[in-house]
């Protein structure tokens, strides 16, 4: 990301950059920081824009060899393309020597780093991933957002807010909008606001239903249950969030048996520090067999349901009933 920002400011451009990893947010920020330094606003003569599996390359590459027209350069953005994990050879050949005046960016969600194309980039251009931020990086970045609309936050209830959008940007931005709307007239936002205001994720849902059921309160998370389904939520989703909790707690048990802490962990399986402090305490209260057995009836769940012997929201509620 330095490395990009200093571009900027040198106004001295990679021929070709790649955008990638997980965090969506930060994609587009980037990819927004470099369309507006490269191209000029309005310029649809030279800015082009691909998006989606099936690009033709073949009609691309005719483009980047066509000269700008009345400008410097001419840019060609690509998103979601999936070139970085197969079919990327054609494109990675033509980048090995690219019109000089035509520059691309990549903004994929999954790369291959072993592909043809992304070698190419990373010899020709810059890559750079967005992975998912740490809590700590949250925490600044909700503080830096509001301070712009003039409210302040403390750092408990912004762990409250975390606790409820987990660490996609995306979400966090979408709920800080609605806490500025909300406190309109007032500077500090609080643990109120976000509990009136903030709506709590689905996996966090079925992150409270597997500690109900982990303290034997079935009734409770039978209500959690009902809850989503009155959210409109399907019952075969909520069974794979079920199913794929289970198993993120199964390998943090096996992890924390090995000895890892916390942040090997997180990296491990790919999840912010804070989220795998959560994972180690709630697998904490299950044996790995009965985390194993649950992942086991998730799955005898689903093929109910696909052979007809039980409608899906009743899988799911015996599911609940019998799971740990």
């Amino acid at each position: 990301m330095k490395q990009i920002n200093d571009d900027i400011k040198k106004g001295n451009f990679k021929q070709v950059y790649l955008l990638y990893g997980e965090e969506r947010y930060l994609r587009r920020q980037y990819r927004e920081k470099l369309r507006k330094a490269l191209s000029e606003d309005g310029d649809t003569m030279n800015t082009h824009f691909y998006e989606g599996k099936d690009l033709p390359v073949g009609e691309v590459i005719d483009l980047a060899e066509t000269l700008p027209f009345l400008a410097n350069r001419r840019v060609i953005f690509i998103t979601d393309s999936g070139l970085f994990k197969s079919g990327g050879e054609k494109m990675a050949e033509y980048l090995s020597a690219p019109n000089e005046t035509t520059f691309f960016i990549f903004t994929e969600s999954e790369v291959d780093k072993r592909s043809k194309l992304y070698k190419t980039v990373q010899s020709k251009g810059y890559a750079t991933e967005f992975t998912i931020q740490d809590e700590n990086t949250l925490k600044r970045w909700i503080a830096g957002a509001l301070a712009k609309d003039g409210k302040k936050i403390t750092e408990n209830t912004a762990l409250l807010l975390l606790s409820k959008t987990g660490t996609d940007m995306d979400n966090i931005q979408m709920e800080l909008e609605k806490l500025v709307c909300y406190c309109m007239d007032r500077e500090i936002i609080t643990a109120e606001d976000v509990e009136t205001i903030c709506t709590t994720r689905v996996s966090n849902h079925i992150f409270d239903m597997i500690n109900a059921i982990a303290a034997k309160q079935q009734k409770q998370a039978l209500d959690l249950y009902y809850d989503l389904l009155a959210l409109k939520e399907p019952p075969m989703r909520i069974l794979f969030l079920i199913a794929r909790q289970c198993n993120m707690l199964l390998q943090t048990k096996e992890l924390k048996t090995k000895g890892y802490d916390n942040r090997t962990i997180a990296t491990t399986m790919g999840v912010a520090p804070f989220v795998a402090g959560k994972y180690v305490s709630q697998a904490s209260k299950f044996k790995a067999a009965t985390l194993r057995k649950a992942v086991e009836k998730c799955v005898e769940a689903e093929e109910a349901v696909k052979t007809g012997r039980l409608n899906d929201v009743m899988s799911v509620e015996i599911l609940i009933l019998s799971v740990l």
